[in-house]
């Protein structure tokens, strides 16, 4: 019963848990975003923080 239960291995684990709220406009353009790139709503926040990470190191 104390056995870890294993997954897909990977070189960048996905161990951070974050809770957000949202109005209903965010998260009816986070599904519509999700839908047309055909990944988890969690994969679409994951690219809009590096997109926006990446436009500040050009300022």
């Amino acid at each position: 019963m104390g056995e870890k239960k294993l997954g897909r291995p990977t070189n960048n684990p996905k161990d951070i848990v974050l809770k957000i709220r949202m109005d209903k406009n965010t998260n009816d353009k986070l599904i519509k975003c999700s839908e047309e790139m055909q990944a988890p709503k969690a994969e679409v926040v994951r690219q809009g923080i590096h997109k926006m990470y990446d436009g500040l190191k050009k300022k």
